[in-house]
């Protein structure tokens, strides 16, 4: 990957809906190279999905929780079990003194109550720890 991979990395992480011959201009390529290039990075796997970033709380998503998971097991197969409660956004296996750490969103905090019911009855979890954002300064995406 070089300089002109990343200037276009960071274009469409801003606005990924903008036009080739726009992102060609600004990297110094004609539209044509400028889609090459996109391309080659989707197959590479560098450009993983094409999304838009909506605003939860205009959703009515205005709780956001992260919830550490223990459990009595390993939870490495279990991947399907945390993908099948839509309200967590992310999983991730961590060291320490849980196990796994989500990422979760919802309405209201009995919701929230809600979910940590369903992370109950995943096979192996035995105690979870939620902290609720009181408010995200900011997120952000890697930078290239």
């Amino acid at each position: 990957m070089d300089n002109i991979d990343r200037a276009l990395l960071t274009l469409l992480q801003r606005d990924a809906g903008q036009a080739y011959a726009a992102l060609g201009r600004t990297v110094g390529l004609s539209a044509g190279a400028a889609h090459e290039r996109v391309r080659k990075l989707r197959e590479r796997g560098v450009i993983r999905r094409t999304t838009v970033d909506v605003d939860p709380t205009a959703l009515g998503l205005g709780v956001l929780s992260f919830v550490l998971v223990e459990s009595s097991a390993w939870m490495g197969d279990s991947a399907e079990a945390f993908a099948s409660i839509p309200e967590i956004e992310e999983a991730h296996i961590i060291a320490g003194t849980a196990s796994v750490l989500v990422k979760v969103r919802t309405a209201t905090t009995e919701q929230l109550q809600d979910v940590l019911r369903r992370l109950y009855a995943i096979d192996g979890v035995s105690g979870t720890q939620a902290t609720v954002a009181l408010e995200t300064f900011f997120e952000r995406p890697p930078a290239p």
